[in-house]
């Protein structure tokens, strides 16, 4: 009788010294796992991996891998265990919360929510390129502007959807859906936003880690960015998708008989679409922030801390795209966006018993809450008293990301 492998022990100090490139270790569920190698071809990016290296990334692990995941973990796994690994009250609850609802099949059933916001573009899109070519009138040409708008709005849900989990049978189909609602229609680079956006849904709210954080030398939510602060995400952008996009809106722009509607056109259909970003930084601009890292081991808490939800009445879920509810997205990234309003209650009480925030602001209050924070790290910025202040535009203009 062969006998069984003695397992070998490390403690969270010894794992944390692997967190560099080159040498990157974690561990799931106190189990430790070699990607040093693996990181590259990791389908969410590096940034995800490198900014939780070196800890436990069990609940990061469950919020975005299917169950399918955990059988590639193996070849990965190096021979150690984490002998102090411990899993917190809250940590706990989130997975027993996270087992129900893929036992329920949630995280499986997406209503059909793709299907038919795609079929709504396609009929906004006719509709658009019909009173662009086909109307002489300034009306019709208005109309077509806001219509252009909500459907770029529409087609980004289904994008970010399908860079989140696959919307359609298979993930050839899911890549097309990505392709055609993301770079063709709304000109936004696929590649780009899921590498971006992994590291903001994993690094919520962390001042030098969330590139959707970074809007300096415009906007800074924290005096914070006006210290020598480097965004560590990739700055690279995939701009070869956008083509298809910056070939056909020229060219339905030029139909329009002058440049002055030109003009008005493109103004009213990306003020329009605009309000879909004003409600994403309203999601978090606001809420608590940090610097450094994430830290694998309070994944609820921090998701908590650094997102707000908008409430609005159930009609309004298809202009929101359901997104209204970020918290609840945060924290299951995977749950198609038609159940977000459903979970809400279990994830309210969730939070209650673990004293944590859970905000929920009607469009107007979010607003005001932003603007306040905008307005207090604007006020910072103008004491010219403050040292380090000296250099803010030079640090604004060279931050990376």
């Amino acid at each position: 009788m062969v006998e069984q492998t003695k397992k070998r022990f490390i403690t969270s100090d010894d794992l944390k010294k692997h967190n560099q490139p080159g040498d990157l270790w974690i561990s799931i569920q106190g189990k430790v796992y070699d990607v040093s190698h693996w990181v590259k071809s990791h389908p969410g990016g590096e940034a995800a991996i490198l900014n939780l290296a070196g800890q436990d990334v069990t609940d990061a692990f469950i919020a975005y891998h299917p169950g399918t995941a955990w059988r590639h973990l193996e070849n990965l796994h190096n021979g150690y265990h984490v002998k102090d690994h411990h899993v917190s009250d809250v940590s706990r609850d989130y997975r027993r919360l996270a087992a129900e609802f893929s036992k329920r099949g949630l995280f499986d059933k997406k209503g059909h929510v793709t299907l038919y916001t795609l079929t709504c573009v396609a009929l906004m899109l006719a509709a658009v390129v019909y009173g662009v070519v086909a109307c002489t009138s300034l009306w019709a040409h208005l109309i077509s502007a806001v219509l252009l708008g909500l459907l770029w709005i529409q087609s980004a849900y289904v994008g970010h959807d399908s860079g989140h989990y696959n919307v359609t049978s298979t993930k050839p189909c899911n890549k097309l859906v990505q392709l055609l609602s993301g770079n063709c229609i709304t000109g936004i680079s696929i590649a780009w936003w899921k590498w971006t956006h992994n590291a903001h849904h994993i690094s919520c709210n962390s001042l030098d880690h969330d590139p959707d954080l970074q809007h300096i030398p415009v906007l800074a939510v924290s005096s914070k960015f006006f210290k020598s602060m480097t965004s560590q995400p990739d700055r690279a952008l995939n701009i070869a998708g956008i083509l298809v996009f910056w070939t056909w809106f020229p060219l339905l722009v030029s139909f329009l008989p002058n440049w002055q509607e030109r003009i008005i056109f493109v103004f009213i259909s990306m003020a329009v679409t605009a309000i879909q970003h004003v409600q994403f930084c309203l999601n978090h601009f606001a809420a608590d922030v940090y610097t450094g890292p994430p830290n694998g081991n309070d994944w609820f808490e921090k998701q908590t801390a650094g997102t707000l939800d908008i409430s609005c009445r159930s009609y309004m879920d298809w202009f929101f795209g359901g997104l209204q509810f970020q918290l609840e997205h945060h924290l299951f990234p995977r749950l198609p966006r038609c159940h977000l309003r459903g979970v809400s209650p279990v994830v309210q009480e969730l939070c209650k018993k673990h004293n944590l925030p859970y905000r929920s602001l009607s469009w107007w209050e979010a607003n005001v809450w932003t603007l306040r924070t905008l307005r207090k790290a604007a006020v910072q910025a103008r004491d010219v008293t403050n040292p380090v202040l000296e250099n803010l535009l030079w640090e604004a203009l060279n931050t990376h990301g």
